[in-house]
């Protein structure tokens, strides 16, 4: 049945308010399908035909192939190649592997004296470290400083027999001051090895679970604490983090013996 004119235009008019704009033909179109040749004397070489039946939409280009990379060798690199502390504070300022330097505000490498006959590993930087560029600075810091002075030792002290060297296992603040990640703690430990190594202390504390991981491959600070081991060479004490003795006042007893035995190791070494 042939419509009429108004017939076609009501059709028509209500196509429009459906939303379509455009005329369709009485077969599907391929739009994946390749252009028609140009002419000969502008075209490239035609690509074959494709077989009946055959898909004819051009070959998806393969994604770009990126390269892992091994941030742990390459801390080795950067570590091995250090002759002194100011080369290794360089190196590891410059390495831009670790995420927690995006959003660190400073870098923390250490405090106190590098000649000191006793060295302390933290964990990482808190806010107030990461704030002020140096380690163990806010409340967990200030209640170091007592417990070292109760045995004489001093952070700032210019005689290296009284003085004290603190770093941490990682130079940048983790967010939120969570605990390092494994990855994070693996990739820092070739720049600890080697600072240990320059600034041949005579003893070593490792404060809380996050050194004894990195040095030791051990966690568990409650069972570790006070049994001396040795890192590299040097005698080692796990103690329980000043961090841990705030929340948990009771463990200041055990700290106590702690810092006793290692004042006994420091005059029995003379």
């Amino acid at each position: 049945m042939e419509l009429s004119y108004w017939d076609a235009k009501a059709a028509l008019d209500w196509q429009i308010e459906l939303g379509i704009d455009e005329a369709i033909g009485d077969e599907t179109v391929d739009r994946y399908a390749l252009e028609p040749a140009r002419p000969a004397e502008a075209a490239p070489t035609a690509a074959p035909a494709a077989a009946p039946g055959e898909d004819q939409r051009p070959a998806t280009p393969p994604l770009p192939v990126v390269e892992k990379v091994d941030a742990i060798a390459l801390a080795r690199q950067a570590a091995a190649g250090v002759a002194d502390l100011g080369a290794l504070a360089r190196a590891m300022e410059t390495f831009d592997h670790c995420q927690l330097k995006a959003g660190a505000r400073s870098f923390v490498f250490c405090d106190g004296n590098p000649d000191a006959r006793l060295m302390i590993v933290g964990e990482a930087p808190g806010r107030d470290e990461d704030r002020l560029g140096r380690p163990f600075v806010g409340r967990a810091g200030q209640l170091l400083d007592r417990m070292l002075a109760a045995i004489g030792m001093a952070r700032d002290a210019t005689d290296a027999e009284r003085a004290v060297y603190i770093t941490n296992v990682l130079p940048w603040r983790p967010p939120e001051n969570r605990k390092p990640e494994k990855a994070e703690i693996g990739m820092f430990l070739p720049f600890l090895e080697a600072h240990i190594a320059l600034a041949r202390p005579e003893l070593l504390i490792l404060m809380g679970n996050t050194p004894c991981e990195a040095l030791l491959g051990r966690a568990g600070i409650t069972r570790l604490r006070g049994q001396w081991t040795e890192v590299l060479g040097v005698p080692a004490l796990p103690m329980f983090h000043p961090a841990y003795l705030l929340r948990q006042p009771q463990a200041k007893r055990e700290a106590w013996a702690d810092l006793l035995d290692i004042q006994a190791r420091l005059r029995g070494s003379h």
